[in-house]
């Protein structure tokens, strides 16, 4: 008889590459039906919820304990499996580094003083600290961490441009400096176009296409998602605009991000006319009735903003894979009488949001757990607690938002809560078509279609076993010299029958035809002063400080650059009070 058993485990704290890879280790042991190892959040629980593995022990669980559960095939099993987590936590990759690892900031940058940079992983509760300290040490930030509160990424950027220097986030997805990827980061050969975006996939898929179109980037340099916001002012925005105005390998700069609010839309084009070089903004799916300002031409879609970048660089456009022409017929499929939505799982925050801007001009309404509209937001995400389990009619859904990474590893690294959703939208009935983003480069999962294309075989044989038929459509962000290898990736996802793009827009063309023709009716008609940071910071070669993923310093490594990897701990335990103690006396609160 099947039996599921819990251990919590308060207050611990482990990379999350380490809990995937202990949830994988537990899932191969024999009779185990099911796994979870999560952190203890809302959102993490009501997924355990929805898989059958919410006990009452891990349903007790406060937000910063650890939660493993498994549920097999009996009582003994699941005691057998939970017996081994210490001997799992305890192993590590064959190739993981073996070298001294010093347990603070300080201490890694006494042992590799040449260090210019800090890449910050830690949980969001943690992260400022660690951002703190890193400027105290006149380093820049590379902040991938999220859920870090607006006053921290406020205070912390006002801080690094005092001292003119960068902080790259939170929830900054990828950059490229000097030729290294920091994060999740595409190879893209060098060239002359440098980007500034506030967005992490919206980056990553500009620079992949001007990979794509022949031409290169000099810098790429991710902002996150609120630079652009009222209460931060565009601080990074700013500075990465002013620091590639005096680049002189930079020839053209490339501005991606969603539409800020008017009043910082007008200071960032008041800021973007000062710098005497060509200029593309993608303020994405934004509307505009002039299209060119002086020497700024402005774009409404990512693939828009590549090309204006590539003809005002004076590029051959190449011979990689393009966007397919206006005016191809979708494929024929025989779709049931009730099938007529789209379901969008999306790993990239900013494609998603593309999607949905592109989508609306095909459907009356798209939802989604970060709407471009809030009536528009998912019934299950109505509270500050949501899980956004449920879609309703169109979706989009982005699994990067905040809700879905607690105590969890980005989507873009593991596919797991992405393929157990793409499982349950298929058995909808009502789904015709399945919409994703395979995201490849350093820092991302290292071969996503081996795990996504058998569970889009299965979702496919499962809809045809009902008598229904799937279309599933993904957006491929890379390039051919990705280590993923994106021919590969894209032969492999083909073989499974998936239609692949290479940018949001030909993705989207083809699954608005396919809607409209479901839904047969007529669509809705619907400055501050920066101080300079040195240039120094593009063209020393790499040397950073990793704290968190590990991963992350695997990926600088394999570039060729220099890292080293500190082995952090909550501090005080992760006691909050005994942390804002420890900050005073430290100077950093």
């Amino acid at each position: 008889m099947e039996a599921s058993r819990a251990q919590v485990r308060a207050g611990t704290y482990y990379d999350s590459a380490v809990l995937m890879r202990l949830q994988r280790f537990l899932a191969a042991l024999p009779g185990i039906r099911g796994v979870g190892v999560v952190m203890g959040t809302a959102a993490n629980k009501s997924i355990l919820a929805h898989s059958v593995l919410l006990t009452p022990e891990a349903n007790a669980a406060r937000s910063d304990d650890l939660i493993i559960v498994v549920r097999a095939q009996d009582d003994a099993a699941a005691a057998a499996a939970l017996s081994r987590v210490d001997e799992l936590l305890a192993q590590r990759p064959r190739d993981a580094d073996v070298d001294y690892r010093p347990h603070s900031v300080e201490a890694a940058a006494r042992t590799m003083p040449e260090a210019g940079w800090v890449l910050i992983s830690v949980p969001g509760r943690y992260a400022a600290g660690v951002a703190r300290e890193a400027l105290r040490l006149g380093k820049h930030v590379f902040l991938f961490s999220d859920n870090v509160s607006l006053e921290d990424e406020v205070a912390l950027k006002r801080s690094a441009a005092h001292k003119g220097l960068l902080v790259l986030g939170p929830d900054c997805g990828t950059a490229i400096v000097n030729g290294v990827g920091l994060g999740f980061a595409n190879r893209v050969r060098k060239g002359p176009i440098g980007l500034v975006a506030a967005s992490g996939t919206g980056l990553q898929q500009v620079s992949a296409r001007l990979h794509q179109l022949g031409s290169g980037i000099t810098h790429a340099l991710g902002t996150g998602g609120r630079d652009l916001s009222e209460a931060v002012g565009a601080v990074t925005v700013r500075q990465g605009l002013d620091l590639l105005g005096r680049d002189p390998e930079t020839q053209v700069i490339v501005l991606v991000t969603k539409p800020p609010s008017p009043q910082v839309a007008d200071d960032v084009l008041r800021a973007v006319r000062l710098i005497e070089k060509p200029i593309v903004v993608d303020f994405i799916g934004a509307s505009h009735s002039v299209r060119h300002i002086d020497h700024v031409r402005l774009a409404t879609t990512l693939d828009e903003a590549a090309e204006l970048a590539v003809q005002a660089a004076g590029s051959t456009v190449g011979s990689g894979p393009a966007p397919k022409p206006p005016g191809f017929a979708p494929p024929q499929k025989r779709y049931s009488a009730g099938q007529r939505y789209v379901r969008g799982l999306f790993s990239g925050g900013t494609l998603a949001y593309e999607a949905q801007v592109l989508l609306q001009s095909y459907v009356p309404v798209v939802h989604s757990n970060a709407p471009l509209m809030r009536e528009h937001r998912l019934r299950s995400t109505a509270s500050a607690v949501g899980n956004a389990m449920t879609s309703e009619g169109h979706t989009i859904l982005d699994l990067g938002d905040d809700e879905f990474t607690v105590g969890r590893l980005h989507p873009m690294m593991d596919n797991d809560l992405r393929i157990r959703r793409l499982l349950q939208e298929a058995d909808d009935p009502e789904v015709a078509i399945l919409l994703l983003d395979v995201v490849l480069g350093y820092g991302a999962h290292p071969d996503p279609a081996a795990e996504l294309a058998p569970a889009i075989a299965r979702a496919c044989a499962s809809a045809r076993a009902a008598g229904r038929s799937l279309m599933v459509v993904a957006v491929v962000v890379g390039t051919d010299a990705d280590p993923q290898g994106m021919g590969a990736q894209v032969e492999r996802l083909e073989a499974a029958g998936v239609r692949v793009e290479t940018c949001v827009e030909a993705a989207i063309q083809l699954v608005g035809r396919t809607l409209q023709a479901l839904n047969p009716q007529p669509p809705p008609f619907s400055a501050r002063p920066i101080h300079p940071v040195d240039l120094c910071v593009l063209r020393q070669p790499m040397a950073a400080i990793n704290v968190g993923l590990e991963s992350f310093a695997d990926s600088l490594r394999a570039q060729g650059a220099e890292a080293i990897q500190v082995d952090w701990r909550p501090p005080a335990g992760g006691n909050e009070a005994l942390v804002g103690i420890l900050g005073r006396m430290k100077g950093e609160a």
